[in-house]
């Protein structure tokens, strides 16, 4: 079995970063669900993740990934050179997630918000929980 992302599915970043996850991902490795839906909210109680943390999330092998390291989680699973960020794991985690927060507390203002999660196409819903 693959892993399981867990995204803000207001954020257009996030949708985004879906999007640019499976194209890269051509085995189907990954699994989606918004944090804002019933799989995801069940997910988050399951493995005892803070409703509070809007971050993207990575469960993968019973283990949970936020911030930094879930993302990159996901790039050594990536086609192409993304697998090379998994470089970054040598930085220590309390400045990646810096980074990280700096993004993600300025993701709406930068990228904007839905009103609503994204509709996946037919050809992506098969890649989303629900």
């Amino acid at each position: 079995m693959g892993a399981i992302i867990l995204f803000d599915g207001i954020c257009y970043f996030c949708n985004s970063s879906v999007q640019f996850i499976i194209k890269r991902d051509p085995t189907g490795y990954f699994k989606f669900a918004s944090l804002q839906s019933e799989i995801g909210q069940q997910l988050l109680k399951q493995y005892g993740v803070s409703k509070q943390i809007d971050s993207l999330i990575v469960i993968e092998q019973q283990k949970v990934y936020i911030k930094s390291s879930a993302a990159l989680q996901i790039s050594k699973k990536l086609s192409g050179f993304w697998k090379c960020f998994t470089i970054l794991r040598v930085l220590p985690p309390f400045f990646r997630d810096f980074l990280y927060d700096l993004v993600a507390k300025n993701r709406y203002n930068w990228f904007g918000k839905r009103e609503s999660c994204m509709l996946p196409t037919e050809e992506m819903k098969k890649r989303f929980l629900v």
